[in-house]
């Protein structure tokens, strides 16, 4: 045995297909990437005012010298959050494992994967085959799906996220001899789904736990001026 015993387990990312659906889709991240990229924005507004207005906005809050009337008052737009990252992917430690498909294909299958979460169900001819092949039940169709998968971004225990993949940018780096992808990069951009599913709601529990957490550092701000 090596290696420490009390060594902590890394988990790791993936992306996971919502539903039950034919082909199913999952990409487990081989390397976790190393930043997460999160946006958030706001807009905001004057009541009855024009959003884009904003010296129509700087005017309205001239008019407050309150900050809790002048919070109450303006009007806010919250967009969705977007998440950026990047997916490495390699075939070098499989290699070395001698595992075969990566041997025949190497990377092909991850990259097809990723491929197919931005693309309708319905378009894919294997989903269509297997349709065809266990028909329906009471209306139910596995390939039944006119827009691209639904997904689950899952990142550790405390976020589990529905999202909407919004741009996936692949660069092939290296090939084998016969030109299947044996290293790339996979640049993805997604938009949460915000919503009462239980995915996000789990998280938004999550989240306002660590809020809570952050208390234990209330005696910092002692540290900090605030006008009275």
């Amino acid at each position: 045995m090596t290696g420490f015993s009390n060594k902590p387990r890394i988990l790791r990312g993936a992306f996971v297909e919502y539903g039950l659906s034919l082909p199913p889709l999952f990409v487990v991240f081989q390397f976790n990437p190393v930043q997460l990229t999160r946006n958030r924005s706001l807009s905001f507004a004057a009541p009855g005012g024009s959003r884009s207005g904003r010296s129509a906005l700087r005017d309205f809050h001239k008019r407050f010298d309150d900050l809790t009337e002048l919070r109450d008052a303006q009007q806010v737009t919250v967009q969705s959050e977007t998440i950026g990252l990047e997916i490495r992917l390699d075939a070098s430690d499989k290699l070395n494992d001698g595992d075969t498909i990566s041997e025949q294909f190497g990377i092909g299958p991850q990259l097809a994967t990723l491929e197919l979460m931005v693309q309708p169900k319905e378009e894919g001819l294997l989903g269509q085959a297997l349709g065809a092949l266990l028909g329906s039940s009471g209306g139910f169709s596995f390939t039944r799906r006119p827009n691209p998968p639904l997904l689950l971004f899952i990142w550790g225990r405390k976020r589990v996220l529905p999202v909407n993949i919004s741009t996936l940018n692949i660069t092939e780096l290296l090939y084998s001899p016969d030109l299947n992808p044996m290293r790339a990069t996979a640049t993805v951009s997604m938009t949460v789904i915000e919503g009462k599913s239980l995915p996000y709601m789990y998280s938004k529990a999550m989240t306002e736990v660590m809020s809570v957490l952050n208390l234990a550092n209330v005696a910092d701000i002692a540290n900090v001026m605030i006008p009275g």
